[in-house]
């Protein structure tokens, strides 16, 4: 997984992100989350799984369905965009997958140009 590095900012009125140690928890507390709704992590979920656990509302699913095409996305890559859109919706402690959590894992996927 390659994220792309952040812009360097020297603003001094900026806001502080979370520190480590409050990452650390919210990865814990999602991981948990997930045990506890299904049974193994988010990774891990069989195509039943993807369907129950990572469900998207009428708009959202016609959303990323037209993304996958635009992209030239397999079912596969689909699923797995689904499952790390889920993940994303666990750390943000949110019931349901949004737009949002789906944006953010598309960009998560690798470029083609090796770049």
């Amino acid at each position: 997984l390659s994220v792309p590095r952040e812009t360097t900012r020297l603003d001094a009125n900026a806001e502080p992100g979370p520190n480590s140690t409050e990452l650390a928890a919210q990865v814990v507390q999602a991981r948990q989350q997930q045990l506890a709704r299904q049974g193994c992590a988010n990774a891990h979920l069989d195509l039943n799984g993807v369907q129950q656990h990572c469900s998207l509302q009428g708009e959202d699913r016609q959303w990323l369905e037209n993304a996958c095409e635009r992209l030239g996305l397999s079912l596969r890559a689909a699923h797995r965009v689904l499952k790390v859109a889920r993940t994303l919706a666990d750390l943000d402690s949110a019931a349901h997958i949004s737009r949002s959590h789906l944006g953010e894992a598309l960009q998560y996927r690798p470029s083609i140009s090796g770049a």
